[in-house]
């Protein structure tokens, strides 16, 4: 379901859950723990991001996954264990070739979002406490141009962003 949902919802959810005030905190001070600063910590920042993204995407992963598994003949299961393959090599010889279109597939579509760095999210995730760690390309053409007004600096690194992603992605 979270993969439905915007990065302005998500961020919010994220914000009441490890803000000063949220629930993690007022679960660590339950237990005499001293609260966490999650949105404010450069180191935190990353890991932040990483695991929000992998929670907002790992559910539409699993339904196509599952979807291809429910795709694989079962027939092919049962031959495999009568001639006398155990679990392992049934994935091997039969559920991983069953999935190979569908995973080739998937990387092709996920790998144009690889190479950006998520806008949506660090703009919704990020604060002046963690510029050093959470600023990508795209965030800082923002903060530079629109926040700051220097439109002729943000407009060159927007321009040269934009031209070596595009060399990179039809280079043969």
């Amino acid at each position: 379901m979270p993969h439905f949902i915007s990065w302005v919802t998500i961020s919010g959810i994220i914000f009441s859950l490890l803000s000063n005030e949220g629930l993690v905190n007022k679960i660590i001070a339950a237990f005499g723990g001293d609260p966490v600063n999650f949105l404010t910590s450069n180191a935190m920042f990353r890991p932040l991001l990483i695991l929000s993204g992998i929670w907002k995407e790992v559910g539409w992963g699993t339904i196509i996954y599952l979807a291809a598994l429910a795709g694989v003949n079962p027939d092919l299961y049962e031959a495999a264990t009568v001639d006398g393959a155990n679990r392992f090599k049934q994935v091997v010889y039969i559920t991983l070739p069953s999935l190979l279109p569908i995973i080739s597939i998937l990387l092709i579509l996920n790998f144009g979002s690889m190479m950006t760095g998520g806008f949506d999210q660090v703009f919704n995730l990020y604060n002046t406490m963690v510029y050093e760690s959470g600023d990508i390309i795209d965030t800082y053409v923002y903060r530079i141009g629109l926040t700051q007004g220097k439109y002729s600096i943000a407009t060159a690194i927007g321009l040269f962003f934009e031209r070596h992603q595009f060399r990179f992605a039809y280079r043969r």
